[in-house]
């Protein structure tokens, strides 16, 4: 069982023993944290929360709400929401700051406080040693009777993430409805069963066919959108003759596509196809991780625009998105960032400029698919037990490829000509994930198996 403090916030298993496991001892330790940090930084005591649907959700969301309203903060609660919804509603209702409560794409044991700045991202790095610091004071000094917070709930907070969507420049609602598409969702029994189909009925499309779509937080397999998870919708689709199958993780920042005839349309490439549609109607920059695979690279040079790579995790995304003026970014994972919206991965977004892609470009989805390069990435993970010196491994195995490309900007990356590897510690997990690239899969899980075996011979020798 495990507490996680990063980044990408504090994460970790529900029960257990305080200060080890996400308990209601550390919601409550860090919820004030985050509140005492949002008075001394934006100076606005006001905070929108949200949530997705897992089981211990509004346990969570209660202690939060409690904890800010007793430290003086105003709190706007979504309710069930997505993680890219409260992220707009911080803009829109002039917060200064907010928190998900959601673990992602971790299995039901997990939840999580995401928290945010008043501008609706991420916090920084050292924002976020900021607020672990402020956990660790003592002597909280609590609002009394006459200074303690509001508490505002707003319901359906979704339709207006929608709305805004629908008002955008490149999605073209037209297009969509003229395609009567029939569509399958699978929303992993989470909010995005409440904001799929919302959505895509408001884009017109013709038919859609929900599986896990209640929101009631037990999910019927893990709710990472990998392959090997997606195989219902992938039979369901074939099943239905659909055009698409949309899967969504948890909390609605990851978007996983599905072709028409039960393929995967593969993560890595449902930012390259929403690139590809935004670089062909303006001419811009772009920026994945490291992590992510070099076909973004390829189509936006063929755009002529310029790439660049930032380290894994949303807020250094976002960042070097800034710095560099890219008009379109994200993950390899599925996540969309389309900054005329807002600087975040939103699965919602990259549902509409998908659809709008595809009705314009007069393709199957597989069609549409086969037209960008054709790269494999393998991904590996090995866990780590507590005792693993992870710096120890690093330098062994820097050592061992000394004589390659090395970008050690986040854990390292290794060039083998056109090929690649990537491992670093995971920001949400006790483990090192390993990504592997090359144009053979082959070659690819061979890569990621050779670096594998080098770090269980570092581990033995230890």
């Amino acid at each position: 069982m495990t507490l996680i403090k990063s980044i990408s916030g504090i994460r970790g298993t529900i029960g257990g023993v305080q200060g080890d496991n996400l308990t209601p001892y550390d919601i409550l330790k860090y919820s004030i944290a985050f509140a005492k940090f949002i008075l001394k930084n934006s100076k606005i005591n006001k905070v929108v929360i949200g949530r997705d649907a897992r089981l211990s959700g509004k346990m969570v969301s209660d202690i939060v709400c409690s904890a800010l309203i007793s430290y003086g903060i105003d709190v706007i609660d979504l309710g069930l929401s997505t993680t890219p919804t409260v992220e707009l509603a911080v803009k829109w209702e002039n917060a200064g700051g907010g928190i998900i409560i959601t673990a992602s794409h971790n299995p039901k044991q997990w939840n999580a406080l995401k928290l945010l700045n008043k501008n609706g991202e991420f916090v920084s790095s050292q924002d976020g040693k900021t607020i672990l610091d402020l956990a660790e004071e003592e002597n909280t000094n609590f609002s009394d009777i006459e200074k303690i917070g509001n508490y505002t709930f707003i319901e359906n907070y979704i339709n207006k993430h929608i709305d805004a969507i629908l008002k955008l420049k490149l999605v073209d609602v037209e297009a969509i409805k003229a395609k009567k598409y029939k569509v399958v969702v699978d929303a992993v029994n989470s909010t995005g069963g409440i904001v799929i189909p919302k959505l895509l009925e408001a884009l017109g499309v013709q038919e859609i066919i929900e599986i896990n779509c209640t929101p009631n937080g037990r999910f019927p397999h893990n709710p990472e959108p990998l392959p090997e998870h997606l195989t219902e919708i992938s039979s369901e689709v074939k099943r239905t003759n659909a055009h698409l199958g949309i899967a969504v993780d948890p909390d609605v920042d990851r978007l996983a596509l599905i072709c028409e005839n039960g393929e995967m349309f593969g993560e890595e490439y449902t930012l390259v196809a929403v690139a590809d549609y935004i670089l062909k109607n303006k001419k811009g920059n772009t920026v994945s991780n490291l992590s992510s695979t070099k076909a973004l690279k390829d189509v936006t040079i063929k755009h002529g625009g310029e790439y660049f790579a930032s380290a894994v995790g949303e807020v250094n995304v976002v960042e070097m998105m800034k710095n560099c003026k890219a008009i379109i970014g994200g993950e390899g994972n599925g996540g969309i960032i389309y900054p005329e919206l807002h600087y975040g991965r939103d699965a919602l977004v990259g549902v509409a400029l998908f659809l709008t892609h595809l009705a314009k470009s007069g393709k199957t989805t597989k069609g549409l698919r086969m037209t960008y390069p054709e790269y494999n990435i393998s991904k590996n993970k090995i866990e780590l037990d507590g005792d693993v010196k992870l710096d120890l491994i690093m330098k062994k195995i820097e050592e061992k490829y000394i004589k390659q490309p090395i970008n050690k900007i986040d854990g390292l990356k290794i060039e083998f000509g056109d090929e690649w590897v990537h491992l670093r510690q995971s920001n949400t997990e006790p483990i090192i994930r390993i990504y592997a690239e090359s144009k053979s899969l082959i070659t690819a899980q061979n890569l990621s198996d050779k670096i594998k075996s080098d770090i269980k011979t570092i581990i033995m020798n230890a």
